[in-house]
């Protein structure tokens, strides 16, 4: 996934509640970071139809190229003063979210890719914040008011639209529904990544908590690689390598960084009606880029799944509780 950084500064900012003044600076460093996030799945396709690379090489790539970026944020952490060490259980709490939650749910995202088109596994990934809202309710039992109930049937009737566009409009057979289960699958161990973090990052650090996971799902991919292909088999070239640093850099590190900027300056709930923007961006550059169509129903659905997003991050904060 890439969503990292900002995913825990969003979390913090909304624990806050504090509304801020929109800027036009803030405005533009969130709308430029929510852009550069969602170039995520072009770049993907871009390369496997350029160098025709596996999903799990691109992926290692990707977290090799924004290792050092990580390895500077612990640190940097390390580094502040009467920073506590984390105990037994935070440490096996935060290998598991950057394991199950962070490298499992970019693997799915990666092989999903190979068989759906762009928009599509942006509208089905946005359907994260849906999944966090129902594991919160039936496994920490926390209530599901009725704004949340009419966002989840509101998003989920979005996909139904869009997904029935795609299969009207395009050829598909069994890898178009295996690419679209590994995408969902994405969404949902995503969703418990960020469940977690919401229940962790107060008494580990934003920083420190992103970083330690970040490196630990690092560590799980590269492990990954490791037992699937020899490290003998890979040939590292001009195109690849480029498209490897575009995905760690302009899809994941730039934006995260831009978007903590972004939060600072115009506050968390203008930064999630901004970053609604992300399945839009990616439909057109899709469209632009890969050559994708744009079809009636992926507007319609997308307007429902982004208007289901809002009421879930408005409802949030009129509770008064993080947004998960």
């Amino acid at each position: 996934m890439d969503h990292g950084l900002w995913t825990i500064d969003y979390k913090l900012s909304t624990v806050n509640n504090q509304i801020q003044k929109i800027s036009l600076l803030g405005f533009l460093i969130t709308l430029g970071g929510a852009i550069f996030f969602s170039t995520k799945a072009i770049f993907v396709k871009l390369a496997f139809q350029e160098t025709k690379v596996n999903a799990l090489t691109l992926l290692s790539l990707r977290m090799l190229f924004s290792l050092p970026f990580y390895v500077v944020a612990v640190w940097l952490a390390t580094r502040k003063d009467q920073v506590k060490p984390l105990t037994r259980r935070q440490w096996f709490l935060i290998m598991l979210m950057g394991i199950f939650g962070y490298y499992l749910s970019s693997l799915f995202d990666f092989i999903g890719l190979q068989y759906v088109s762009a928009g599509l596994e942006r509208l089905i990934l946005f359907l994260y914040p849906t999944f966090a809202v129902l594991i919160n309710t039936f496994y920490f039992k926390t209530k599901l008011g009725r704004m949340q109930l009419i966002a989840l049937v509101l998003t989920y009737i979005g996909i139904g639209i869009a997904y029935w566009g795609e299969i009207r409009n395009a050829q598909y057979g069994p890898q178009f529904f295996y690419g679209s289960f590994m995408i969902f699958l994405c969404a949902i161990t995503y969703s418990f990544y960020l469940v977690g973090t919401g229940r962790l990052v107060n008494s580990v650090g934003a920083t420190r908590y992103t970083a330690y996971a970040m490196l630990t799902a690092t560590a799980g991919i590269f492990i990954h690689y490791l037992i699937e292909q020899p490290i003998t088999d890979f040939h590292l070239t001009t195109p690849l390598a480029a498209y490897g640093i575009a995905l760690a850099i302009i899809a994941t590190v730039l934006p995260s960084f831009m978007m903590s900027v972004g939060m600072k300056k115009i506050g968390s709930n203008n930064v999630a009606i901004i970053t609604s923007i992300g399945p839009v961006s990616t439909i057109l550059q899709a469209h632009f880029f890969l050559g994708e169509s744009i079809i009636t129903e992926q507007i319609i659905g997308t307007i429902f799944v982004i208007i289901g997003v809002l009421l879930i991050g408005w409802q949030s904060k009129v509770a008064g509780e993080p947004h998960q």
